[in-house]
């Protein structure tokens, strides 16, 4: 299994895409302004020693020189032995409400996207317990199994929108049972299902399977998203913004359900929390989540790594001691012939 040690060293290589254009951007502006001092033909006698395209080059081979060194630092690992090992963890299902009423803006940018955000960091701060992901509008969709790739989990979570809907809705017991059903039967208290939404429920049923759901041994946590005093509901009409209307044309206002969601919590036995309250959310739930009972779970794991940094960094110095040698060979030759 590959793997970068060091990944955030990465980041540095974009400051070299934005060097590569600079560069062509100044080299080609000093021919253009060297050529407008003389023809092409005096220029070529008077500026015998400007060669754009050498510059441009050997510049090339000094970002590369230095994108490799970059990358050793970053330290490439391939696993070479893999083993069985034992570990304790919970599932944990996270479902999404997708539905148009998210496109709110009560809460800035909008519901959707501070939802999104959050599940992203709701992934990271769980890693170490198996993740599932569910989103739902007019009915609940497996947009992930459970696993332990939490990488997939953050970019299945980035990319939720109601466009994904089938239907409009905010089917909350879909979800609930898709994620009762995904769960094994036995090995109770070791399940959880977090769902985030703006508990603008249409289904009666929500609670009941709420109350069903634990009693088959899942903890139900609720997120709310959206405030009391609520937004209109944005939507895009032959390129335009508008905002939705019901049957009569009147403006639709979306808000917040906070007695459902504290509802759906309590019957789930778990807790209800609201995206204004910040931070403390993921250190709560985090912290509920670690006193669950978890099982034993058989995962494959690498367990040594090799290290290929050295390649990397011997093919960028050669680079280095090359360009190095052809400036001051090129100095040398100038010399001797003055």
């Amino acid at each position: 299994m590959f793997r970068i040690e060091e990944i955030t060293y990465l980041f540095y290589l974009g400051l070299i895409i934005v060097m590569i254009l600079l560069t062509y951007f100044f080299i080609t502006k000093k021919k253009r302004d060297l050529l407008k001092l003389a023809d092409q033909g005096l220029f070529k006698s008077l500026f015998q020693g400007f060669d754009a395209r050498r510059q441009w080059m050997l510049f090339l081979w000094f970002a590369l020189a230095l994108g490799l060194g970059i990358l050793a630092l970053a330290n490439p690992q391939w696993g070479t032995k893999m083993e069985r090992v034992k570990a304790k963890s919970s599932d944990i299902i996270i479902a999404m409400d997708i539905s148009q009423s998210m496109l709110a803006e009560d809460i800035l940018p909008n519901r959707m996207e501070r939802s999104k955000r959050f599940a992203e960091r709701l992934v990271r701060s769980l890693k170490g317990e198996r993740i599932g992901l569910i989103s739902f509008a007019g009915s609940a969709y497996l947009q992930m199994p459970l696993t332990s790739d939490y990488a997939a989990a953050e970019i299945f979570a980035k990319s939720a929108s109601p466009s994904q809907a089938g239907t409009q809705g905010t089917a909350i017991a879909d979800a609930i049972d898709l994620a009762a059903n995904l769960f094994e039967e036995e090995a109770p208290y070791q399940k959880a299902l977090i769902i985030i939404t703006d508990g603008e429920n249409h289904d009666s049923d929500a609670l009941l399977a709420a109350q069903k759901a634990n009693e088959r041994g899942m903890v139900i946590y609720t997120i709310g998203v959206g405030t009391s005093e609520g937004a209109y509901i944005p939507v895009t009409q032959n390129g335009k913004k508008g905002y939705l209307n019901d049957r009569s044309g009147n403006l639709v206002t979306s808000i917040m359900n906070k007695q459902m969601i504290e509802n759906l919590a309590n019957a789930g036995n778990g807790n209800a929390y609201f995206l204004t309250q910040g931070n403390s959310i993921l250190s709560d739930i985090k912290s509920a989540i670690s006193k669950m009972e978890k099982r034993e779970v058989q995962q494959q794991s690498f367990t040594d790594y090799v290290s290929y940094f050295q390649y990397f960094l011997g093919v960028s110095l050669l680079i280095l001691i090359y360009l190095f040698s052809i400036k001051h060979l090129g100095f040398l030759i100038k010399k001797e012939q003055v």
